[in-house]
């Protein structure tokens, strides 16, 4: 009995050691990084702001964003043209840092409009208004032949198999 116990109890302990919680976790003991509040202008406002670490807002807005690298943040409106900014870190006495500009302010300007289809001119299909020229009369109705006999014989084709022969008369 006392084997069954020590065997649950082990397997109980191993179990816990691959879930522990995470406030027990060596990541909770580092130190979180230092938040900087910058705030964003634009004009026009209503331009979506997109950092380089994936946070977004509308101008004006303001976000908590890391001192621990710079960021750039990209600034997009319909109709106007997008712009990019750079935030820089900057140390403040010694320990404190910052990011700069703050506040970001950008001016954007407006997109050109798209080019307009060129539409291509469609070719009309000429008239002419004159009348064919009449075929010649002796070509169009030929003279009939006076009699078959007197008809020149017609050479055949020239042909692979051998020519029918003609019947006696």
């Amino acid at each position: 009995m006392y084997r069954v116990i020590a065997i649950v109890v082990a397997g109980l302990s191993l179990a816990a050691c691959s879930s522990t919680p995470e406030w027990m976790s060596i990541d909770a003991l580092k130190p979180a990084p230092i938040l900087d509040t910058v705030q964003f202008e634009s004009t026009p406002p209503g331009a979506e702001a997109k950092t380089s670490n994936g946070q977004t807002c509308r101008t004006p807005c303001a976000l908590a964003l890391p001192t621990n690298a710079p960021l750039t943040v990209t600034f997009a409106l319909n109709g106007y043209m997008p712009d990019q900014e750079s935030l820089e870190i900057v140390s403040v006495s010694g320990t404190d840092t910052k990011l700069e500009p703050n506040p970001v302010v950008v001016e954007l300007s407006p997109a050109a409009p798209p080019p307009k289809p060129v539409k291509k001119p469609v070719a009309k299909k000429k008239v002419s208004a004159k009348k064919p020229a009449p075929k010649p009369a002796a070509a169009a109705n030929p003279p009939p032949a006076a009699s078959t006999a007197a008809a020149p014989a017609q050479q055949p084709a020239a042909s692979p198999w051998p020519a029918p022969q003609q019947p006696k008369q």
